[in-house]
């Protein structure tokens, strides 16, 4: 063997090892898109249940998985984001929320999306149908029209108890409006309620709606979710209680926050069922055989230092049903 072949097989050898060791693991990228402020803090821990899950089956961010998560808490914002994301070519897509499912379809109908949060995926467009969603867009729902009439008993059961519900929404961020005003209506014969639409798209609109319905004997407000809601929820609460309007919502945190009651799914339980949709995905399912599954944990917190600064009293049989009493 001549001397320069000699020495370049000595350099070879050497090298190789060090090139073995550089080499990066095979990290599968999963975008996601939240629907809120950046880094909301009752947003947060949700995603820390989404990491958590995918954890246990296996996939952690370093080793396997790399996690880019974007917020907004607008169209234009989350139209943005989703390019942004679409262009990093992830192997899975997570919308948390109606807004930025839409925004991440319209980028793309190929790459998997996994959506929680969303209230009416087959009236929006979303999928083909619960069981065979077909497309690119499968996940879990947060809305079942036997809600609406939980929500409904629930402000029905206190003293004095509401006679007329107002249904506090965002038309821009709640385009499902329709199917929840639509089972609530039903519902509401049922508990000799009168409701009526309450369209806001401000804190100065939410002020005007509390102010006026407080001047009407046995008022009620119904706030629906959605975006919006979730990113004003402080100021909600806060006129909902100035006003001493009782009030129930969607979300733990809502009540956990100082809100009367609460009575929805829970959003912790929504991502880690998403984790699982996540992993059978990246193993090889397509997103269109899975089929969009509907709430099956419901969480409910009743307030009592709320009702107290209210002088509401809350039915015992109430109080009994509830996951969590606030005191």
């Amino acid at each position: 063997m001549r001397r320069r072949d000699f020495i370049a097989l000595l350099g070879g050898a050497a090298v190789c090892p060090l090139a073995t060791h550089a080499q990066q693991p095979d990290l599968r990228l999963i975008g996601v898109l939240m629907g809120a402020v950046e880094n909301d803090p009752v947003r947060r821990p949700h995603l820390a249940a989404f990491r958590g899950a995918l954890a246990k089956l296996g996939w952690t961010e370093a080793s396997n998985l790399r996690i880019d998560v974007r917020w907004c808490a607008d169209a234009v914002l989350c139209a943005r984001h989703a390019a942004d994301l679409v262009v990093l070519g992830p192997r899975v897509l997570l919308a948390d929320s109606t807004l930025s499912l839409e925004a991440l379809q319209q980028q793309t109908r190929t790459t998997p999306i996994v959506f929680v949060g969303v209230a009416d995926p087959i009236g929006q467009g979303f999928v083909a149908s619960l069981a065979r969603p077909g497309g690119n867009i499968t996940g879990f729902t947060v809305f079942d029209a036997p809600m609406a009439g939980k929500w409904l008993e629930m402000l029905t059961r206190i003293t004095p108890p509401v006679e007329r519900v107002a249904m506090l929404f965002n038309p821009a961020t709640t385009p499902y409006a329709s199917l929840m005003l639509h089972a609530i209506e039903e519902a509401a014969s049922s508990f000799a309620v009168v409701v009526q639409e309450a369209p806001v798209n401000s804190d100065a609109e939410v002020e005007t709606m509390m102010s006026a319905l407080a001047r009407q004997k046995g008022g009620g407000v119904l706030v629906l979710p959605s975006v919006f809601i979730v990113t004003h929820r402080e100021a909600i609460i806060a006129l909902a209680a100035r006003h001493h309007v009782p009030a129930v919502y969607s979300y733990p945190f809502f009540a956990e926050a100082g809100g009367l009651m609460s009575y929805g799914v829970a959003p912790d339980d929504l991502y880690r069922r998403a984790a699982d949709y996540v992993d059978r995905i990246l193993k090889g399912a397509k997103p269109g055989d899975l089929p969009v599954q509907m709430p099956i944990k419901f969480y409910q917190v009743i307030n009592l230092k709320t009702a107290k600064a209210l002088d509401i009293t809350i039915a015992p049989s109430l109080l009994a049903t509830a996951d969590r009493v606030i005191e």
